[in-house]
């Protein structure tokens, strides 16, 4: 099988993600041949780092190169939606980082906007972003590959074969991820950010929620399930007044107009139902978490934390800069880390079936309608906890 050339714009932690996942590949061939960043000096440190031929400060430089047949976007959510548009006009396909786009209020003078906008208006402009990302697909002939890892990770792989293989109904999913809060400055802001938890963190588990729910339709019915209606609610824990006095803080604090907390009910077609939790402001490192209620049977997924390794220090600076798990403050007393983190949380995975689908011309498991959906059920949720009532969802083309 001939080589995937890959340009990968981006050169910070979710860049070296896919970087250190691309590595591990033994089933399909890919290459980075450049690199683009903001910064050339971030860029050049990248490839000299992983040994990529080329750096750029303009992604531009990278969209011109013919050998270059996959973007792979690494970027802050803001600027995804323009160079996704981009890839696809110069006639590539892409890779994009969830969520897919968001509402960022550029073109508002507030600066604030997530204070001063309306969420239904949110919602609107979201959607309308995906369309635009659509459009520039189908009239070019590309695929978008939606990086969802939850999708392909091992755990959440082995719930849909149980699920197939029972033959019971999913009544009820409970999901969640949360941490101690991002370290990314661009996170504190809407205008960067496109919203707080509930889009930064609960797109995880809102998209391993709704393919789940699609692949049991899928598979029983022939055509996926549908989320009908969402009802929400979020907060700023952060700002509680009795936090706030604490002099020391062990959680990101410093959240501006997005929310650090969020819950969602999504409601289903078939009457099922799913909870999604989303936090930043949880100690002890990262949470991934899924449990589905069956009719027949029981299914709990714990990525992070896992029991299937469990170490203990009396000290943090026993094992030194060895590394256990993500967001973890203190490697100090128990603690839960992962032989292979990113096997466990589906990274190289989703990037080998993304490879595989362009070179078998096929749609990947991850991909646009997915990306769409996550969109349109998380906007809803901030529609819901402004207005304080349920949302329905009309269906999507």
């Amino acid at each position: 099988m001939d080589k995937v050339r890959i340009g990968l714009v981006g050169a910070q932690f979710a860049a070296r993600l896919h970087l250190n996942s691309l590595a591990k590949l033994t089933s399909v061939r890919a290459q980075v041949v450049a690199v683009a960043a903001r910064s050339q000096k971030s860029a050049a440190r990248l490839a000299a780092q992983y040994r990529i031929p080329d750096a750029y400060d303009d992604y531009r430089r990278l969209l011109e190169r013919p050998d270059v047949e996959v973007v792979d976007l690494c970027l802050p959510t803001d600027l995804h939606e323009e160079l996704c548009i981009a890839a696809a006009q110069a006639g590539k396909h892409v890779i994009c980082e969830k969520p897919l786009t968001g509402y960022f209020g550029q073109d508002r003078p507030e600066e604030l906007v997530g204070r001063a906008v309306a969420k239904e208006l949110m919602l609107r402009e979201a959607l309308a972003g995906c369309a635009r990302v659509q459009k520039a697909l189908a009239e070019n002939n590309v695929r978008l590959m939606y990086a969802e890892n939850w999708v392909y990770a091992p755990a959440v792989a082995k719930l849909k074969s149980l699920v197939q293989a029972s033959g019971g109904t999913v009544l009820d999913i409970r999901a969640e991820q949360s941490h101690s809060g991002s370290a990314a400055v661009y996170s504190r802001r809407w205008k960067t950010s496109g919203g707080g938890a509930l889009l930064r963190l609960g797109s995880h588990p809102v998209g391993a929620v709704l393919h789940l729910k699609a692949f049991e339709g899928l598979t029983r019915e022939g055509r996926p399930i549908r989320p009908r209606f969402v009802t929400a609610e979020t907060g700023q824990h952060s700002k509680i007044a009795s936090y706030a006095r604490e002099k020391k803080k062990y959680l990101v604090s410093d959240w501006e107009d997005v929310e650090d907390w969020g819950a969602m009910l999504i409601g289903f077609a078939d009457g099922s139902s799913a909870t999604v939790i989303a936090s930043d402001g949880v100690l002890g490192g990262v949470r991934n978490t899924m449990a589905a209620y069956l009719s027949n049977a029981v299914v709990q997924v714990n990525m992070n934390p896992s029991d299937g390794m469990l170490v203990y220090a009396p000290e943090a600076h026993v094992f030194g800069d060895e590394y256990l798990v993500e967001k973890l403050e203190t490697k100090a007393g128990w603690n839960f880390p992962s032989p292979d983190e990113d096997w466990a949380r589906g990274y190289p995975q989703e990037l080998e079936d993304f490879l595989r689908a362009l070179r078998e011309d096929r749609e990947p498991v991850s991909g646009f309608a997915l990306a769409q959906d996550v969109v349109q059920v998380i906007y809803a949720a901030y529609q819901s906890a402004e207005e304080g009532r349920r949302v329905e969802l009309p269906p999507l083309l």
